[in-house]
């Protein structure tokens, strides 16, 4: 269990020192829970005695109440020292988790990792925080607690004093089975939770495909399974736990009923006087409620050491590079000649699989290139791999010359903006949505941005303007505005480089010429990487790209592909017809 707390202690970080002065409080409120009983053992022994007068029963009458105030004075301070800084602690590290998030390649979130994650947030990071980081300094009590109590029995007599040793050392064997199993029991319960997470996150995102193909009983099923599981195990964990919760709570009354057997067999024997066998009375039934606590608070942080492990897990995912990195801005090439995009022998594949060989082009300052082809071939990989959502197996991708591995990816963020068919929408003001693009943007910025992308004059019609609050991912507007909102930030943000996945292949006709009207706004004198549906809109570009299998099997011009009468000459047919 040491090293658990010590795992706890370590994720504290800069607020080490405020858990380490929590110790020191819980030390005195344990010593404070104890002195009132103490002191009552004091006050019974003097009226047995007849030494007591109103002098000493006033002093001890006070002594006792101020021990009282005490131990919630020190109880109070060891709160905020402690169980407040769980939450700064968890404050801090949910903003490392959202930073760390943000470095990560996307293929992280692609491989069954949002149940993860999600668990992590939702259930990790919350028990923690609010039933462990409190936990610590109440043990130290615990532990001051029951050595006082184990003190006070020496005092009486050496052999109540042993048998008390006795019994603590019968809890302690008792406490430390029932954590080895609720141990063991632990790591499976967490692992059903992020299944279970996983499963419903599935489910609810897929309830439209789902109903639209009747499958709901086949799903409800899974997930139905997915609940039972996690049943199964949480009566499994009780079913393992409950005997040796049972056995503490034996050994707690056992071991009472022991004390109170040899200090009345010792006051029948003339071994220790009255007074003693009153004091004994007084303590017999608080005597193991200190180590009776400790193994039940401890039980709780077995689920931590779980809840710890997956923590670590999702934090120890491999960030993509950028230590030491320059500024692209500082490297930005001068010279005309320098492509503005470079793809030099670019190999990658997602896991064993190779998805883009041997892949070179060059897009030039303020020039077209379409990225066209069979569903699958690698258009979106090669896009993506420019943004870095992933790092190149082999070969180089260059912008203004320089290695995009070797600038941070920050700066290559704000020299690329993309529009892709999905959109995706923040619960937020419409304001707030677009301003994304560049969040010190004016108000004026960000209305002409909206006007840019002809999405101002639907926007004005909503009940709040710009300030009307969308549903998550932009539930509450059509995909032809949540596309015209998505293209206003891109505007708003003018970054040099435009990554275009055809935005309006999935939109009604009336959307389709604003959206156009948009993009070629969006698209004034920028580099353009366009990956293409619809060929009828890519027939200007400056140069295209045919990509199969993972290859450019051809490039050029519309004219001098559709002389070559090969695969692009062959899909602009199919979509003519």
């Amino acid at each position: 269990m040491l090293k658990i707390l010590h795992r706890l202690i370590g994720i504290t970080g800069k607020y080490k020192t405020r858990i380490r002065l929590s110790y020191l409080t819980s030390f005195i409120k344990g010593i404070m829970m104890k002195a009132p009983l103490v002191l009552s053992f004091m006050m019974i022994s003097m009226f047995m005695q007849g030494q007591m007068d109103k002098r000493k029963c006033l002093y001890l009458g006070l002594a006792i109440a101020a021990g009282v105030i005490l131990e919630a004075v020190f109880e109070h301070i060891t709160n905020v020292l402690q169980s407040a800084t769980g939450y700064m602690v968890f404050a801090d590290m949910r903003m490392r988790l959202g930073d760390h998030l943000r470095k990560l390649p996307m293929g992280y979130f692609t491989e069954g990792n949002m149940g993860k994650i999600s668990a992590v947030l939702s259930t990790d990071m919350v028990f923690i925080e609010e039933n462990c980081m409190g936990v610590l300094s109440e043990l130290v009590t615990f532990i001051v607690s029951q050595g006082l109590m184990i003190l006070m029995m020496f005092v009486m007599d050496i052999r109540l004093g042993l048998l008390a040793v006795l019994v603590t050392a019968v809890f302690i064997v008792v406490g430390n089975l029932m954590l080895k199993t609720t141990l063991e029991h632990s790591a499976i319960k967490q692992e059903n939770a992020e299944s279970l997470t996983e499963e419903v996150l599935d489910f609810a995102e897929g309830i439209g495909i789902i109903k639209s193909f009747n499958m709901l009983g086949d799903r409800s099923r899974k997930l139905t399974d997915e609940f039972k599981k996690s049943c199964k195990e949480s009566i499994d964990f009780e079913i393992a736990y409950s005997p040796w919760a049972r056995a503490l709570y034996l050994t707690f009354g056992i071991g009472t009923a022991l004390m109170l057997a040899l200090s009345g067999l010792l006051f029948g024997k003339g071994m220790i006087p009255d007074t003693y066998m009153a004091g004994m009375a007084l303590f017999l039934f608080d005597m193991f409620v200190a180590i009776k606590s400790y193994y039940s608070q401890m039980a709780r942080l077995t689920v931590t050491s779980a809840s710890l492990d997956r923590i670590e897990e999702v934090f120890e995912a491999e960030e993509l590079t950028d230590e030491g990195k320059k500024d692209l801005s500082e490297v930005t090439a001068s010279d005309p000649e320098v492509p503005a995009i470079e793809y030099d022998k670019v190999c990658f594949g997602y896991t064993d699989k190779d998805v883009l060989k041997d892949v070179s082009f060059k897009v030039n300052k303020g020039e077209m290139t379409a990225l066209v082809g069979p569903s699958g071939g690698g258009k979106s990989t090669i896009a993506s791999l420019l943004a870095r959502f992933w790092d190149v197996g082999s070969g180089r991708i260059l912008v203004n010359g320089k290695d995009i591995r070797e600038v941070s990816l920050g700066s290559l963020m704000n020299n690329i903006s993309m529009v892709f068919q999905r959109v995706y929408l923040f619960q937020d003001t419409i304001y707030n949505n677009i301003a994304i693009g560049r969040p010190e943007a004016t108000r004026k910025e960000v209305e002409e941005a909206a006007k840019k992308a002809k999405c101002y004059d639907f926007i004005m019609q909503l009940p709040e303007g710009f300030d009307t609050v969308i549903g998550e991912g932009g539930a509450s507007l059509s995909g032809g505005e949540k596309q015209r909102i998505s293209i206003a930030r891109c505007i708003l943000k003018d970054a040099p480089i435009i990554i275009l996945d055809e935005a309006t292949a999935s939109v009604d006709a009336d959307n389709e010429r604003a959206i156009q009207e948009a993009i070629s706004e969006l698209c004034k004198n920028k580099t353009l990487l366009v990956i293409a549906h619809r060929l009828k809109t890519i027939k200007d570009a400056d140069q295209i790209l045919v990509v199969s299998n993972g290859e450019i099997t051809e490039h050029g011009d519309h004219a001098s592909l559709m002389d070559k009468k090969g695969i692009y000459a062959h899909m602009v047919s199919l979509q003519a017809s």
